[in-house]
């Protein structure tokens, strides 16, 4: 189905999804558009991100949210021939500055992959591995003390805590992908990235990475890119829809979804193409 539409010059951004509060947004991003070599990805993308905020990014496939999301911690770095305009502010410090230490800036915006990808390490090792090579520990005790509170924080402490030194390989799907969550928490970021991370899980594991999320949102910040509609009405406070590289519009959840403003919003939301 070939749709057209003309958008507003700027993108539609609610009210209620500016900066209003009296703390400023923890991300702001301003006129950013990403290039793989010459072939322009995202337009023009404006933004901000209100801390201990679930934020979720949806649109269909191709449509530029991951490479958004991969841009505010700077993961396409790894890409050859990419390249960033415009401006991305994590707590007001613009992360594509020549002096910015990228390995910190990953530490403190972590990233959750939509593949789980434990390490062929035990349980324990997965999640302690950031902590060992950041040495953010001084003792074993502190270690062991770290690595439960990470799993604590992640809903799996009370299945696997009889089984710390068994392989992370051995576990369920859902498991994994909490093992992931735990690991990225380990290392104490300020804001959680989650690029699709129920995508290839069951219902049952959906539920469990949903319910986490909501938990963890008083503590974190957290951006998630979802295809599920159902999902991002469930777990998010504000959403954002990207269609062709484009914001399209940006607002409260409930307000998205029961009355945008962008008449391509509502032909995605209502399931009239995607």
């Amino acid at each position: 189905m070939l749709l057209t539409a003309t958008l507003s010059p700027t993108v539609s951004v609610a009210a209620d999804a500016k900066a209003t509060h009296a703390e400023p947004p923890k991300i702001d991003v301003s006129h950013v558009n990403f290039y793989y070599g010459a072939h322009r990805v995202l337009h023009d993308i404006s933004l901000q991100i209100q801390p201990n905020q679930v934020t979720a990014f949806i649109g269909p496939s191709g449509c530029g949210k991951s490479t958004f999301l991969r841009s505010l911690n700077r993961m396409n770095d790894i890409v050859p021939g990419a390249r960033v305009e415009g401006r991305v502010l994590v707590d007001g410090a613009d992360i594509y500055a020549p002096s910015v230490d990228v390995v910190a800036l990953r530490r403190k915006v972590g990233m959750v992959f939509q593949k789980s990808n434990p390490f062929p390490k035990s349980i324990f090792e997965n999640v302690a591995y950031g902590l060992r090579i950041n040495r953010m520990t001084g003792s074993k005790d502190e270690l062991r003390g770290r690595v439960e509170a990470s799993l604590k924080s992640a809903a799996l402490w009370d299945e696997v805590k009889d089984r710390l030194h068994a392989s992370a390989l051995a576990l369920s799907g859902g498991q994994q992908q909490r093992l992931c969550i735990a690991r990225a928490l380990a290392i104490e970021p300020e804001i959680l990235l989650m690029d699709e991370p129920a995508s290839a899980l069951d219902p049952i594991a959906t539920q469990r990475i949903e319910e986490l999320i909501y938990q963890l949102k008083s503590r974190y910040t957290i951006v998630i890119v979802t295809h599920n509609m159902q999902q991002a009405a469930r777990v998010s406070d504000t959403t954002a829809f990207f269609w062709l590289g484009k914001l399209v519009e940006y607002g409260r959840t409930d307000r998205i979804f029961t009355a945008p403003t962008e008449k391509l919003t509502e032909d995605y939301v209502t399931g009239r193409f995607g």
